[in-house]
């Protein structure tokens, strides 16, 4: 697919400080944009990076229909733009529109546009540890009426943010026993905006607390962990490493999958199974539980370094941990071509 291209009339880099790269705060030069009308998928373009024209009556807005995907893309040591795993995501995001009633998005527009806009913007990809280009496909209903039901119309659009690190220190964890964020048969595994609405009211009372973030429960006991609000989490017990079953309540992880292999690859037994708080407690008390972190395209691995449940504090010396240093010096080498790429996850722009 050849996509029209219009230039910005001047490019915003170098004006954009690449040694200071908050996440989510400075975007690209430009943007893909594909709308969708009429049962069809017209041409994409890619355009300079503009504002939006959205209706008062906008049905995303009043009703909710919107959906993302986060990945990146990395420079290897020759100087090479890589995007990781960006076919997981298309997958995923084309579950997500399904769940919500949305069209999918052909494969010659989500992967091919993503690759053309980023070979337009590679000056953009950061030469520097932890840093990355953020790629934020999203697609959102277009429609300009008051109704309950899918809209006719979307617009599909892939935008661009270099980042640094989203976690930069070890993280403090309140474990959430109160609010749900997600149950079966809902829109959990989905990556849709309205999960992550719900999902502020519980986070701003934890950090107001002290923490960063909080870990869901279950919907029905709130006994059993699902995943953090940013990302998907793990657990060292002993020798093993437990994470949370994908259920339909949780995020289908890209990094979370990726960790799994890697951690397979590099000797360790790997369980998704429940996990129950009070055996984590357990664990800790007995000293068995070794190691916590997240995972997730933004954070990457992060280590948390305090869990709180009710009135017990777990608090870990992160410093002197191994496994998930060594799974993300493995998945830094694949991104950056020191490693060999053995499960062909880097794509080549």
């Amino acid at each position: 697919m050849d996509i029209p291209v219009t230039k910005a009339s001047r490019s915003k880099l170098a004006d954009t400080d690449m040694n200071n790269l908050p996440f989510g705060k400075y975007f690209t030069d430009h943007m893909l944009v594909a709308e969708y009308v009429n049962g069809a998928w017209k041409q994409p373009t890619i355009v300079p990076y503009q504002p939006v024209q959205v209706d008062p009556a906008n049905a995303a807005i009043h009703y909710g229909q919107s959906i993302f995907e986060g990945i990146k893309a990395y420079r290897n040591e020759a100087g090479d733009a890589y995007i990781f795993r960006p076919y997981d995501n298309f997958r995923r995001f084309n579950n997500s529109a399904k769940r919500l009633c949305m069209p999918e998005v052909p494969e010659e527009i989500f992967i091919e546009g993503m690759r053309q806009l980023i070979s337009l913007e590679k000056e953009w990809i950061p030469a520097k540890k932890d840093h990355s280009l953020y790629i934020r496909p999203f697609m959102f209903a277009a429609d300009n009426t008051i109704g309950v039901k899918p809209s006719d119309r979307y617009l599909f659009m892939i935008i661009l943010s270099p980042t640094g690190p989203y976690y930069a220190a070890p993280m403090r964890i309140y474990v959430e026993d109160k609010y749900t964020r997600a149950c079966p048969g809902g829109i959990g595994f989905a990556k849709a905006a309205g999960n992550y609405a719900t999902s502020l009211l519980a986070a701003t009372e934890a950090k107001a607390k002290g923490y960063d973030q909080v870990l869901w429960t279950d919907a029905f006991e709130h006994k059993y962990v699902q995943e953090v609000g940013t990302m998907n989490v793990f657990f060292q017990i002993g020798d093993t490493l437990v994470t949370p079953p994908l259920d339909g309540s949780i995020l289908a992880g890209v990094t979370r999958d990726s960790v799994i292999t890697v951690l397979r690859d590099l000797g360790y037994k790997v369980e998704e199974r429940a996990l129950n708080i009070d055996e984590i407690a357990t664990a800790y008390k007995n000293g068995q539980l070794k190691e916590v972190f997240g995972t997730g395209t933004a954070a990457t691995i992060s280590k948390i370094r305090e869990l709180c449940y009710k009135d017990m504090i777990m608090e870990f010396d992160t410093d002197s941990w191994t496994t998930s240093p060594a799974v993300a010096a493995r998945l830094n080498d694949i991104r950056e071509g020191k490693a060999e790429d053995r499960h062909g996850w880097m794509f080549r722009v």
